[in-house]
């Protein structure tokens, strides 16, 4: 009967590791979400991991491959070991990660251009503004009413309500 184990892999290998560990017949699993960031002042939707550096995997220790074996596999540090044995992931927990699909809104949380946002805290705080556009991954360029004139400010993210 397959076991569920987590291994911990090189920073941004999880790919690498799982490529190599399926030529094995190692069945693995990481879950994935869609997110937004701006990269290149362009905003771009991108595949992330959702636990960065670790990996499910899916093996019978009576059959193989041997952990010594999965451990050499490139792009794979280690198990994630309490104790001196590798740690036995619950198979429910595995279920539940692989029936629930994770709604993508919820990690693209800035506005359409031309939206209206409240300013919650910083100098323009309790501003209405109009959205521009991402100005980085913490900044926004926003459009405030100041003296009858709109003026363009950079606002950090956490301080705008969107």
């Amino acid at each position: 009967m397959k076991e569920w184990y987590l291994l911990y892999c090189k920073r941004g290998e999880q790919k690498r590791a799982s490529a190599h560990l399926e030529n094995q017949h190692v069945e693995c699993y990481y879950p994935e979400i869609e997110i937004e960031k701006v990269l290149r002042g362009k905003r771009q939707r991108l595949q992330e991991p959702l636990f960065p550096s670790y990996i499910f995997i899916a093996i019978e220790p009576e059959k193989g491959p041997s952990f010594t074996t999965i451990r050499s596999t490139r792009g794979v540090v280690d198990f994630v070991r309490f104790g001196a044995q590798p740690y036995k992931v619950p198979k429910s927990l595995i279920e539940h990660l692989q029936s629930h699909q994770i709604d993508e809104s919820d990690y693209s949380n800035t506005p359409e251009s031309g939206q209206m946002v409240h300013i919650t805290s910083g100098q323009f705080s309790g501003f209405d503004a109009i959205y521009q556009e991402a100005d980085g991954e913490k900044r926004s360029i926003l459009l405030i009413t100041l003296i009858n004139q709109k003026v363009k400010v950079k606002i950090e993210n956490t301080d705008v309500d969107w």
